[in-house]
């Protein structure tokens, strides 16, 4: 082949080359556009507005104030001298964080539990698609509706207290307005609704597994608990590593249920980090100081997502 003729191959090779990247492009075009409009674009505006004091109206009422909505957050008195309004205390942070905690290692466990014993019940059994569709069908059902009928159930007469004191309990409370309740009520809901859709994870998981590796371990005189074990557990670890940092960033950014049942309250009871800064953005419109919660939360998030990934690595080497 002559040297021309190289050149000429070189030439169309790499013009497919550059229409396959093309193509590719355009396939990510659309994802990648809505990503940088409705998250990579309001991210840097957040990071921006953090160091900027500002109440609304006129963006030229903007003030920069650099760090000190961060020292604000923090602080533990007024800073009346230094120019600054009083706007939080580390009382009023730690509360939506410690409650924030809380639902996330309560709800994650219990999810990811329900959601295997479901995908378990249901992998072999007569009319599981009947009963995946009814586990799943909460998923997606409007969030509102769900709230309503719940808070109806958790009444002090609802149903939920009328079948606990059926079993001989003497309990009269209304769970969304019992301080001490409050919370679980937000993470029964939570757990309701959630463990159907990775309840579908976990029997996609399941499906995937080898035949091979149950019919060894059969071989092997292993029984049920020791094949669940030593052989499914193992095998469903991807899958469990992914639904735990799923869950936990979907836990910090918990909102909806909280505002719909309970709107925080009662008290402080289930004021979480995202309604700690709502309220602050839009009720008290304070969206400098919003804005830097807001990054708090999102370092807290981006910390506990290195620490899993980190743990996952670790295991894996294992």
């Amino acid at each position: 082949m002559s040297q021309a003729e190289v050149k000429k191959v070189r030439y169309r090779m790499g013009k497919l080359e550059r229409k396959n990247t093309l193509v590719a492009y355009s396939f990510l075009a659309p994802n990648f556009i809505g990503f940088a409009v409705f998250t990579l674009v309001p991210v840097i505006c957040a990071i921006a507005l953090s160091l900027f004091e500002w109440n609304g109206g006129d963006i030229s009422k903007l003030k920069f104030v650099g760090l000190d909505n961060y020292a604000t957050i923090f602080a533990t008195k007024k800073v009346a001298e230094k120019g600054i309004s009083y706007f939080f205390n580390r009382a009023d942070l730690g509360i939506a964080l410690k409650n924030t905690v809380y639902y996330t290692v309560v709800t994650v466990p219990l999810t990811i539990v329900c959601a295997l014993a479901l995908a378990l019940l249901l992998n072999k059994i007569r009319g599981a698609v009947f009963f995946r569709t009814v586990f799943f069908f909460p998923y997606v059902s409007s969030m509102v509706a769900i709230c309503v009928c719940w808070s109806f159930m958790l009444m002090k007469d609802g149903p939920v207290n009328q079948i606990i004191m059926a079993l001989g309990i003497n309990f009269n409370k209304g769970w969304t307005a019992d301080s001490s309740m409050a919370i679980w009520s937000i993470i029964l809901v939570s757990v309701w609704r959630n463990m159907g859709y990775y309840m579908v994870l976990y029997l996609a998981a399941l499906q995937g597994i080898p035949r091979e590796l149950m019919e060894a371990a059969t071989v092997d005189g292993a029984n049920k608990w020791q094949q669940f074990w030593h052989v499914t557990l193992p095998q469903l670890k991807p899958t469990t590593f992914f639904v735990s940092v799923m869950m936990v960033i979907s836990c910090f950014k918990i909102y909806d249920v909280v505002a719909i049942m309970t709107d925080g309250g009662p008290g402080r009871a289930t004021k979480m980090l995202v309604t700690y800064i709502y309220d602050e953005a839009f009720i008290k419109v304070r969206y400098g100081q919003a804005s830097a919660i807001s990054m708090v939360l999102l370092v807290i998030v981006l910390l506990v997502t290195i620490i899993q990934f980190g743990s996952e690595k670790k295991f894996s080497n294992d």
